[in-house]
């Protein structure tokens, strides 16, 4: 396997070696980087992720093998060479002790550069690909143990490890409290870049008015009580992963600057026309079924299909029974450990609730029952621990609404996307004049979270008495 097109940072505050060093690799298809001091040097390990280090152990102010020290505090699997004088071997050999690659003596031949650079990048290779795997494999295993042992989370696991080895757009689809972000964060562990940041955004928990200052960022004087410049959620996921959580809850015109940033790769401030470039792994998430959205105008069709370029679906907890008995047991342990307490076991007819139950929280909610419920619990869990009730709701009653004629230039699923939505609005909105107007009762008897209703109710425009 060829090693061109690899980053050499020299690192030498003699200006003749570096530019000799630099000719010497560029003939053999690397790229030089060239630093003079320590300092440099670190900032150039931070922004451009050189695979060997060349450095010269006698520097003035800071030496090779400080630079070394400091240089391993940001990649500890970074080669590093160092380069001394014929007299000051034994101390090279000392520095390898210390966790120096290899060493070049003064003067050195130009085979032998080429040569010790070239065994440092194959064997700099070789621990990042045995880092990466064992970092996918653990991310599985956790991925497994959070969610279940059921072969619907086989299959996702297998997708999730598939993925995650490409620089793909992710879209994430699955209810509420199935666990989305788990999945995101697996995505991202399993990945090359499970080294950069990972910054998560809920967009339907930031005010309309700051979603953009979050994403993009904002210089100062871009609007009133914007003191100071700020970087934006994008930019900070620099060279790792950014979740935008629920992004069906996105402005569209936040979804159209959204859409720059993927296609150009370039973020600007609010206040400023002048780019950043970004270079950012996106992974989405949502509760609703984005492609039906773009049917309404709510979500735009072209950020839909640039986001699409691996979609995994989470199947919800009721169709996975043999994952809700393993996931009540883990959270009994596990509340049992919180509470020290030694509650042992469920009921029959207790796992015959858990079994039978819809489960519209998913395992948010099931987590939530069983900690309650090892609280009230002496030994056993038994059907009286578990608070699991339907409220019902008086007079609730509504004739479904269908997309009125004209139907030209509609097709049957754009039809029932858009009756779906009315009825869904009829039923919202009857729940909540039972309610007097109180989201959290509404919610709690349509068996969805808050955030789920405010945004719905802002998105169908229901007013609340």
């Amino acid at each position: 396997m060829t090693e061109s097109g690899k980053h050499v940072l020299i690192v030498d505050d003699d200006k003749e070696i570096s530019v000799m060093l630099s000719h010497l690799l560029k003939s053999d298809g690397l790229q030089p980087l060239v630093a003079h001091n320590g300092r440099a040097a670190r900032e150039m390990v931070r922004s451009n992720g050189p695979d060997v280090l060349l450095v010269d152990i006698k520097m003035p102010g800071v030496d090779g093998l400080e630079v070394m020290r400091q240089v391993k505090l940001l990649d500890e699997d970074l080669p590093v060479i160092l380069i001394t004088a014929y007299a000051e071997i034994h101390g090279a050999v000392e520095a390898i002790k210390a966790g120096a690659h290899d060493y070049l003596a003064k003067p050195f031949e130009h085979h032998e550069v080429i040569r010790v650079v070239r065994r440092a990048l194959a064997e700099g290779g070789l621990k990042r690909k045995l880092r990466n795997l064992s970092s996918q494999v653990q991310a599985m295993n956790t991925l497994k143990e959070m969610m279940g042992p059921s072969d619907a989370i086989g299959q996702l696991i297998s997708d999730v490890n598939r993925v995650a080895k490409s620089n793909f757009s992710v879209i994430i689809l699955g209810e509420t409290g199935s666990g989305k972000e788990l999945v995101a964060k697996a995505i991202r562990q399993a990945s090359p870049r499970s080294e950069g940041p990972y910054i998560p955004v809920d967009c339907g928990a930031i005010p309309e008015t700051l979603l953009e200052s979050e994403l993009f960022g904002h210089e100062k004087g871009a609007f009133t009580g914007a003191d100071h410049k700020k970087p934006g959620k994008i930019e900070m996921a620099q060279g790792g992963t950014l979740f935008l959580d629920e992004i069906a809850n996105l402005p569209l015109g936040s979804q159209a600057k959204l859409l720059r940033v993927l296609q150009e790769k370039k973020v600007y401030h609010l206040g400023n026309t002048k780019p950043v470039n970004v270079d950012v792994r996106f992974l989405v998430a949502s509760n609703q079924d984005l492609q039906a959205l773009t049917t309404t105008g709510l979500f735009r069709l072209d950020l839909f299909y640039r986001l699409n370029e691996f979609t995994i679906m989470i199947p919800p907890l009721r169709e996975r029974k043999e994952d809700i008995i393993y996931l009540a047991k883990r959270f009994l342990d596990a509340t049992n450990m919180e509470l020290n307490k030694t509650v042992k076991e469920f009921s029959e007819s207790a796992l015959e609730v858990l079994l039978t139950y819809n489960w519209p929280g998913n395992v948010r909610q099931l987590q939530s029952i069983i900690r309650r419920a090892v609280l009230l619990a002496e030994e056993m869990i038994t059907e009286k621990h578990l608070d699991i009730k339907r409220v019902p709701v008086p007079g609730l009653a509504f004739t479904p609404k269908v997309q009125g004629l004209p139907w030209k230039e509609l097709s049957l699923k754009e039809i029932v996307c858009r009756s779906t939505g009315a009825v869904e609005r009829e039923v919202l909105a009857q729940v909540l004049k039972y309610t007097g107007g109180n989201k959290a009762k509404a919610a709690r008897i349509l068996q969805i979270d808050y955030k789920t209703i405010h945004s719905k109710v802002k998105k169908f425009g229901i007013p609340l008495e």
